[in-house]
């Protein structure tokens, strides 16, 4: 399996823009800029995008890894935070803060924590990431 995107940028770094679009049309000619990777500016950037995907493949990974345990999920909700700092006058995402809520009917917590745990450490865009990753996860 093989999904794509591309990004076109016009310009210099802090006055230049550009546009980001997927293969799927979810994403088509989305703007982003210096100003909405630095700034506060209107459009996204890689980090966010970085942490949908975070976020989304986590979630996934978590219902199957529960799914595999015996249990179902009726919901899963993952926010992913990425934070990107300046390293050496670089810039480098540092770290992904993941904050889990999930109702899973009979699950021990303790299970619920190990499965958790697992889907992290085991999901696709964490395993590329160089980052360090948190999660923190609570039980409805």
């Amino acid at each position: 399996m093989k999904r794509s995107a591309s990004a076109v940028w016009q310009g210099d770094l802090k006055k230049g823009k550009g546009t980001i679009s997927t293969e799927s049309g979810v994403l088509v000619d989305s703007q982003y800029s210096f100003s909405t990777r630095f700034e506060s500016g209107k459009g996204t950037n890689p980090e966010e995008l970085i942490a949908a995907a975070h976020a989304g493949c986590f979630s996934m990974a978590l219902s199957a890894a529960l799914g595999k345990a015996g249990h179902t999920p009726d919901r899963i909700n993952t926010t992913a935070a990425v934070t990107l700092d300046m390293i050496d006058g670089n810039p480098k995402i540092t770290k992904v803060d993941l904050t889990l809520s999930a109702r899973v009917p009979n699950i021990s917590a303790a299970d619920f924590e190990k499965i958790a745990n697992d889907a992290k450490a085991n999901c696709p865009v964490s395993k590329v990431l160089n980052a360090q990753i948190s999660l923190a996860a609570k039980l409805e």
